[in-house]
């Protein structure tokens, strides 16, 4: 039981941090904007993206939301997560840039995973 909370906390933890980490990117950093218009996205995308993962990641941090609106961020971040790699892969950039929003899906399944264990425990 104790194992399956760490594991959750620590791949959960690193999803939020890398949200709030890109959310923040996406508001303040020239490059990013830069990266959205090479992807061929609109400037508004940018901004409505970092707001909706600003709001996912306090979802799957707080412990005493429900678990549906939690299993909605997960979706929602899984999706994120396959569009950008799918993005990238349409833009033609590296193989090593298209992969890595795939490295964060699986964190994101891990951290998914040990949710529901960690609910069936409890």
């Amino acid at each position: 039981m104790k194992k399956n909370k760490i594991i959750y906390w620590v791949a959960t933890g690193i999803i939020t941090l890398m949200m709030l980490f890109s959310a923040f990117s996406y508001l303040t950093n020239e490059a990013m904007k830069t990266a959205f218009v090479h992807l061929g996205f609109p400037s508004y995308f940018r901004v409505e993206l970092a707001a909706a993962k600003i709001v996912g990641a306090l979802v799957l941090i707080i412990p005493v939301l429900k678990n549906q609106i939690k299993t909605f961020a997960y979706a929602g971040f899984a999706i994120t997560f396959i569009s950008a790699f799918v993005a990238h892969e349409a833009s033609g950039d590296p193989v090593s840039v298209a992969v890595a929003p795939l490295v964060f899906l699986a964190l994101l399944a891990v951290s998914y995973l040990f949710y529901i264990k960690t609910q069936k425990a409890a």
